[in-house]
């Protein structure tokens, strides 16, 4: 993160992203840290965007700061291979690392607490997305997400910055969401 600047309720993000920045416009959304947002100006090795307070009452955008790592990942194109699970970039809540446990040749298990009413959207082996990344459920019980990451994610997102503490965001798995009983008609 470059710069995080204060306009009332709002705030306003300019983040490096050298190779990202070259294939932005503005009008384009992004995803940082899972979020979607929209780009309102391109550098040459760099974009910004608005957060408003809704976003940053729901997500952990607002806890950025000059020198902040994000996750970052353009908007799906038509036409283009999809991987792992359908992430849209509007998050459910937040959740925060209550473990971390590096297990086997570098791989790292953690436990993240999320708020209980996501919890019926969550199966083991099924999908979620922690600040952005799809990752596979390992299990789920209470209000605890327990998720493996492997070196190559470890190395390549922020979840090698997560501590026990850490504020995330979540998005639970979309089919689970919208496809089962529990998520039609809930007035939201």
């Amino acid at each position: 993160m470059k710069s995080v600047v204060r306009s009332g309720p709002h705030l306003s993000f300019k983040v490096s992203a050298p190779r990202l920045s070259k294939d932005l416009a503005v009008g384009d959304s992004v995803s940082v840290n899972g979020v979607c947002q929209t780009v309102t100006a391109v550098g040459r090795a760099e974009f910004s965007f608005d957060a408003v307070s809704e976003t940053l009452d729901r997500s952990n955008l607002g806890d950025l700061a000059p020198g902040s790592e994000v996750n970052l990942e353009p908007a799906l194109r038509l036409g283009d291979r999809i991987g792992g699970h359908l992430v849209s970039g509007h998050i459910d809540s937040t959740g925060t690392v209550r473990r971390r446990r590096v297990v086997g040749a570098g791989n790292i298990d953690f436990a993240v607490q999320i708020p209980r009413d996501l919890m019926r959207y969550v199966r083991d082996k099924g999908s979620i997305a922690l600040d952005g990344v799809s990752l596979t459920v390992k299990a789920a019980g209470g209000a605890m997400v327990e998720v493996t990451v492997i070196p190559f994610t470890v190395g390549n997102t922020i979840l090698r910055n997560w501590r026990v503490g850490s504020r995330v965001n979540v998005e639970v798995d979309q089919v689970a969401k919208y496809l089962s009983p529990e998520g039609w008609n809930t007035g939201r």
